[in-house]
């Protein structure tokens, strides 16, 4: 099969990515030193661009645009996309966040997404994102373990077992020390733990921080087939767009698409930003591409017209102790390679041509691939396939990673499907769809 490394090797490289990545703008962070090491430069978005070939990028807010021209491109050269998102189900800090009774200090969030409420509980969590002053400029911030929801004791709750409700306001505010939050400040915490720069959070006019899981990512199972890990949705898409385009980078094909990694921000609350899948972030891109190359607007719409997007985003393998809830023909499995998402209301963007490409590409790249299709009485989810097809007009299939406990703090896939995924867009990237 042809890889960009072993199974083993991207798992772990897998694990570090998603280390690094507590947030999405980490996660886009950590993608852009990793392009710019394999000579990708980075583009702003208020100067003008050279067309032409070569291997570019754009991080806007929490979201990434990555490509390769290849020689030979023209002005009605097509764009093979893999589409992904960087956030992740997960609590947001709040305005005024210092709080807290009883002699805690506690941290005001809010509910980001639709995470497992209880998969949060007695975990080491941290605070990662971006602090932005009033003068514009920003800094990442990421605390390391500090903060914990601990739970309720049995002793305090005998009937526990027999079902736990967890009310997101009352329950869900996490403690992070000991005294009074009239003499704390939150704020001052994350400002200590900007990297490489003394922050005044006096200064600071505005923030976007989250929460997320510290504990290292793992493999484990009895002939280690497993990887647990926070984030897997959906940075285990985004890692294998951004490893597949950077070995693609390495030897582009004249001629072939232009290849582009679109790595969305917001696509669990619904993708409706600047940097979402609903906003012009990737049309914006595709455009000013197509204009390097001196498209006139019949070209640019001819190249969205021989266009092709694999929407990569996390599916659900069956659970072996609720197998009633997913439809009873197609069961998927971990390590039985990655999905194909199928949904007759187009919640997932897949067609008969879609399905098509995805099983030559599958072939060819000698990765086997599943259906999943969900229970007919259990509505399933959406992706940012829809959108960028219903945006932009491009043809459009749903993929992706199987996993167990989706929106959990630390969610499982098998070792085999993240390598599997990259091995594919490699494929995808360097063929005419």
């Amino acid at each position: 099969m042809p890889s960009l490394a072993s199974a083993a090797d991207h798992i772990q490289d897998l694990a570090a990515y998603v280390s690094a990545s507590p947030s999405s703008f980490h996660a886009v962070h950590e993608a852009g030193r990793r392009l710019e090491a394999a000579g990708f430069v980075r583009l702003d978005e208020l100067q003008p661009w050279e067309g032409g070939p070569g291997q570019y990028f754009i991080i806007r807010d929490g979201a990434l645009i990555a490509w390769v021209v290849p020689e030979g491109a023209g002005p009605a050269t097509g764009f093979n996309i893999l589409g992904a998102h960087t956030d992740s189900p997960t609590f947001k800090l709040k305005p005024k966040p210092t709080t807290g009774a009883h002699g805690w200090l506690q941290a005001g969030v809010e509910v980001y997404g639709g995470p497992l409420l209880n998969s949060w509980l007695d975990r080491e969590l941290q605070l990662a994102g971006r602090l932005v002053m009033l003068d514009g400029t920003e800094h990442l911030t990421a605390t390391g373990p500090m903060l914990r929801f601990p739970q309720l004791a049995i002793h305090l709750d005998r009937a526990v077992n027999d079902g736990l409700t967890l009310d997101k306001q009352r329950h869900m505010n996490p403690v992070w020390g000991l005294g009074n939050p009239a003499d704390a400040d939150l704020l001052a915490v994350l400002a200590s733990h900007v990297s490489g720069a003394s922050v005044d959070p006096a200064r600071i006019g505005g923030y976007d921080v989250v929460m997320a899981d510290t504990q290292t990512p793992s493999v484990f199972g009895g002939n280690s087939e497993f990887f647990a890990s926070g984030r897997l949705d959906n940075l285990s898409s985004t890692h294998a767009g951004l490893a597949a385009l950077i070995a693609h980078a390495s030897a582009p094909r004249t001629g072939s698409p232009i290849a582009v990694l679109a790595a969305f921000d917001h696509e669990e609350i619904g993708s409706n930003s600047r940097s979402g899948a609903c906003g012009p972030i990737l049309e914006d891109v595709l455009v000013r591409i197509s204009d390097g190359l001196g498209a006139t607007v019949s070209q640019r719409r001819q190249a969205l017209a021989a266009s092709f997007c694999v929407s990569a985003d996390a599916g659900h393998a069956v659970h072996p102790n609720y197998a009633e809830r997913h439809d009873p023909a197609n069961h998927p499995v971990l390590n039985g390679g990655p999905l194909l998402k199928i949904n007759a209301n187009q919640r997932y963007a897949t067609d008969a041509s879609g399905a098509a490409l995805w099983a030559r590409l599958c072939a060819d790249a000698g990765v086997p691939y599943q259906e999943f299709v969900s229970n007919n009485a259990i509505p399933c989810g959406s992706t940012i396939g829809p959108l960028t097809a219903t945006r932009l007009g491009i043809r459009t299939v749903d993929v992706g990673v199987p996993l167990l406990s989706m929106h959990s703090a630390r969610e499982l896939c098998g070792v085999e499907d993240p390598w599997r995924l990259a091995a594919v867009t490699g494929l995808f990237f360097r063929t005419a769809a």
